[in-house]
């Protein structure tokens, strides 16, 4: 197993690298749409000179495996070799929604499938780099989840699918994966992103206060079943998972069959507390894989995730890194607008990019309160 540390920076940027296709057909690839990909290494260079020494950024199943069974990473390697001219560490999202056309996730191939190509990726990048990949298999297993139960992603699944279905083939497909790469990748860590919410009833009637219970417990469900703590039958083990990242945004709080949940409401729950719940159901090091706001909300969404971060290390819960997320602006999934969401504005045909200063302002701010709670690499 690596000596290096699990967590290599306290602050983590994270690009957008969603790849799926709409229900209209539309195959979207944040990457380019973001000119991440021409830009990579301007972009690297850009963070690290702001003090992120690590990133969370992606690959594309589909562009990678164009032909079944055949690896072309063409698109991939040339940001690997960046952030390694950087000097910066990457956590890679193996698989971030979007897979190839010709595979299905309904389908019994499917699972085999990935599992190729995630062994295909890691041992690659074992050959290429000389070290072991960091990686996040699966990213949100239970929002993809979701997508496909409602038809929010293609293929919708018909009633012959039961709710639940794909929540287990998505973990048994994640498992299969992660032990393909741990074969030919000894040293790999393995992260996690699901997202950290709450529900509350919308009454105080007992359906609500049932149905609500059910939904906020199901954020556990993915973890719990690759750990093994739940359908151990599944294949998940403890050691399925280095680090717990949680996914949490402005609109991860809403009533069941209701709105969101305005923070400052009673029935808002600190982020501190959920922290801690989740903490002291796996003990396992946690960090805030996603979190951002958009507009003239990012600084204060960020003081109010520090602050709550800071609560729950103070309470004793091991947290390792905070991922701001996208750390670029990007084009909306549904209609292409254009989202002001990242400390990075859109690049140009240079690849230069404004800064958001009142973001920078925030961060900068939280760097100096965070210093006494955290050791980090100094900035490159």
């Amino acid at each position: 197993m690596t000596t290096e540390p699990l967590f290599p920076s306290f602050w983590m940027a994270g690009f957008e690298c969603s790849s799926h296709r709409r229900l209209d057909g539309v195959r979207l690839d944040l990457l380019r749409a973001t000119r991440h990909d021409r830009f990579a290494a301007l972009d690297y260079q850009r963070c690290a000179a702001l003090g992120f020494a690590a990133v969370r950024d992606g690959l594309r199943w589909h562009l990678i495996e164009q032909q079944p069974g055949q690896f072309d990473f063409s698109s991939w390697l040339p940001m690997v070799d960046a952030a390694a001219d950087v000097g910066i560490e990457v956590i890679w999202d193996i698989f971030h929604y979007g897979y190839p056309d010709f595979h299905d996730p309904r389908s019994d191939d499917f699972i085999p499938a990935y599992a190729a190509y995630a062994a295909a990726v890691a041992e690659k990048h074992l050959q290429h780099t000389g070290k072991p990949i960091r990686a996040v298999p699966l990213n949100e297993i239970s929002f993809f989840t979701w997508a496909l139960e409602v038809g929010y992603f293609p293929p919708e699944l018909g009633d012959d699918h039961p709710i639940g279905w794909m929540k287990r083939r998505l973990v048994r497909a994640a498992i299969a994966a992660a032990e393909a790469m741990e074969d030919v990748c000894p040293g790999r860590r393995f992260y996690w992103a699901e997202p950290l919410i709450h529900v509350a009833p919308h009454n105080r009637s007992s359906v609500q206060r049932r149905e609500a219970g059910r939904m906020r417990r199901s954020q556990f469900e993915a973890y719990d079943m690759l750990m093994g703590l739940q359908e151990p039958e599944l294949g998940g083990h403890p050691e399925m998972v280095d680090a717990i990242g949680l996914n949490f945004y402005p609109h991860n709080q809403w009533y069941y069959e209701g709105p969101t949940i305005p923070m400052g409401h009673h029935e808002y729950r600190p982020m501190r507390d959920m922290l801690v719940e989740v903490w002291e159901r796996y003990n396992k090091p946690l960090f805030i894989s996603e979190t951002g706001a958009e507009g003239s909300g990012r600084p204060a969404w960020l003081h109010y995730v520090c602050d709550e971060v800071r609560a729950a290390m103070k309470a004793g819960v091991p947290i390792g890194a905070v991922c701001l997320y996208p750390i670029t602006d990007y084009a909306g999934w549904d209609n292409g607008r254009h989202c002001e969401v990242g400390l990075f504005g859109d690049a140009d045909r240079y690849g230069e990019r404004q800064v958001h200063e009142p973001m920078l302002g925030e961060m900068q701010r939280q760097k100096q309160l965070f210093e006494h709670l955290t050791r980090e690499p100094a900035a490159r």
